[in-house]
């Protein structure tokens, strides 16, 4: 726990407002308060040495994780004897944690700023790729963003490197947010961010991508909906492409059986 309460005590000291803060000495309180650190850690330069022994503890708590090749995730060919998908050779479908999986690229579900949600220990997939990745990911995305001095449109996506996930890149992709009824407009935002992040992949040669379920959540797009035009896209995006393997992976039960009757549907 040396590293840990390293990384927690240089946290601690940038805000004053924390100096009031106790470093607990139970084991995954202490590991809950660093996480929450990070994930409201602003952008800003941080010493060579605090990202060293991050990425040796990052690096540690992944080697505690089973970790799950994507080439070993069966192919929905594989899982479904009969389906509708015209390249169920080359997509899979998996539940489990994306900062898991060993594939050359992850999607991220990001909001316009591409810096996390930024509230502490909330279990959004974004919060979670930042925990993950460690604190060099929001410093890319940052630099991102004040590189082309906008936040990024919904429907489009940025690629960065995967730091301390076991992915060698990350596609952040802003979807839609619904607040009524989804609109035709949403649902070619929505079918955008999987071209996006599709083609992206693909241009820096990245052979396999997995995708979480981008929107369904806080974005409150309509999980049904949301896996139809995902899996229409991806399916006619890879009639035309070098990609060798998709990855859709859920979290939720409902997701996975969404996707199940519509892979089955004929």
């Amino acid at each position: 726990m040396d590293k840990l309460n390293y990384l927690i005590k240089e946290l601690l000291s940038e805000r004053k407002e924390y100096e009031n803060i106790s470093i607990p000495k139970d084991a995954n309180a202490k590991k809950r308060l660093y996480r929450g650190l990070v994930n409201e850690r602003l952008p800003g330069a941080i010493s060579d040495e605090y990202i060293i022994i991050q990425d040796e503890y990052l690096q540690e708590e992944l080697s505690e994780k089973p970790l799950v090749e994507a080439n070993n995730i069966p192919t929905v060919n594989e899982q479904f004897i009969e389906n509708s998908i015209k390249n169920g050779d080359r997509i899979c479908l998996w539940q489990g944690d994306i900062v898991t999986l060993k594939i050359d690229a992850i999607v991220n579900a990001a909001n316009n700023r591409l810096l996390g949600c930024m509230l502490a220990n909330h279990m959004c997939i974004d919060n979670v790729i930042h925990t993950a990745a460690g604190l060099q990911l929001r410093e890319e995305c940052n630099e991102i963003i004040e590189r082309q001095g906008h936040f990024e449109k919904t429907g489009s996506a940025k690629i960065t490197k995967g730091y301390n996930l076991p992915c060698k890149y990350v596609v952040h992709t802003v979807g839609p947010i619904i607040n009524d009824e989804v609109s035709k407009t949403d649902a070619e935002l929505l079918k955008s961010c999987y071209l996006s992040s599709l083609k992206l992949a693909e241009e820096n040669e990245a052979k396999s991508i997995a995708f979480c379920s981008i929107s369904t959540g806080e974005f409150m797009f309509p999980n049904r909906l949301a896996a139809e035009i995902a899996l229409k896209t991806i399916d006619e995006y890879l009639n035309d492409s070098n990609i060798e393997k998709v990855v859709i992976d859920v979290f939720k039960d409902i997701d996975f059986e969404i996707y199940k009757e519509l892979i089955q549907k004929r």
